[in-house]
């Protein structure tokens, strides 16, 4: 085996640790989401992500590799730092705003993997396997960008709504105090 299928195999071993985290993470996130859309982008990206899963193994079969016991570090410290926001945070606009922000760190990480993945496949001559692999990195990018979108049109607009409402309530009888004779420092 060549310098370029062992580096090859171990990136996709890499890439196959990772949706498999991924995919326990996705499900955690499933269940704290309130939001339906963020929900819907979850539940639809969970269904790829198992097809993408089956696209690595196909890819490992192509470079003469295996699904292995490497343990992508990256996605694991993703996965655990997603975890403990979500432990420290209520279910609700904070936990919605919180898993996008997990999620879409994940995606672009798996963004930079595959990006990787397909631009050496293609400087090897491998366009078959970059093709494939060129799939997957459609639909990162895509999920990422349907992340963005549920975050602009819902999740962020309802997290500082209620986040206002909080801070007015809260804090009233100070603004009421601060309207007038409040001093700019420079």
């Amino acid at each position: 085996m060549d310098e370029i299928a062992k580096l090859m195999i171990d990136q996709l071993k890499d890439a196959h640790s990772a949706e498999k985290q991924a995919l326990r993470g996705m499900a955690k996130m499933l269940k704290n989401a309130s939001s339906q859309a963020l929900k819907d982008c979850i539940q639809s990206h969970i269904a790829q992500t198992e097809k993408q899963v089956e696209r690595v193994e196909q890819a490992l079969e192509m470079v003469g590799g295996k699904p292995g016991r490497k343990v992508c570090e990256a996605m694991k410290g993703l996965i655990e730092e997603a975890q403990n926001e979500m432990s420290e945070n209520d279910k609700g606009p904070i936990m919605d705003v919180l898993i996008i922000a997990a999620a879409q760190r994940i995606e672009h990480y798996e963004i930079a993997a595959y990006g990787t993945m397909v631009t050496l496949a293609k400087a090897a001559g491998e366009n078959k396997l970059a093709d494939l692999l060129g799939k997957t990195l459609a639909e990162e990018k895509d999920t990422d960008g349907k992340l963005s979108q549920v975050a602009e049109s819902e999740v962020n607009p309802a997290f500082i709504s209620h986040a206002r409402g909080e801070d007015e309530e809260d804090e009233e009888p100070a603004n009421e105090n601060r309207r007038g004779g409040r001093r700019r420092s420079a």
